[in-house]
């Protein structure tokens, strides 16, 4: 039965593979791919919405992270909040960061 099982053979002894300078290079390849597939979008998007938040005006039509529509009433410089109107009425005191864009005028007639 020894024909059908292939004798083992202890492999001749060898290099190491590999090496510092590949461990070196493959870090260095891991952190580029970082950089410009996560950090980069997301700092690009952050600065974005910074602009977009420091833009933000009294009349502005926006949209709120959690959905709602509403138009800028009173911004506050002073502080990060401001108030929006929702509905006739109807205002709600607001965190400016919570704007998630801003409307082209005349939006919330067509609603």
């Amino acid at each position: 039965m020894d024909f059908l099982i292939s004798s083992a053979h202890a492999a001749a002894p060898g290099q190491a593979e590999g090496g510092t300078f590949s461990l070196i290079i493959m870090l260095a390849l891991f952190g580029l791919v970082f950089y410009f597939m996560i950090y980069r979008p997301q700092s690009k998007r952050v600065k974005e919405h910074k602009n977009l938040v420091q833009a933000l005006g009294k009349g502005d039509e926006v949209l709120i992270q959690g959905g709602l529509v509403g138009r800028i009433v009173k911004v506050s410089d002073d502080n990060d909040f401001m108030v929006v109107e929702v509905a006739e009425g109807v205002e709600m005191t607001v965190q400016k960061s919570a704007v998630a864009a801003v409307l082209p005028k005349g939006t919330i007639k067509t609603l």
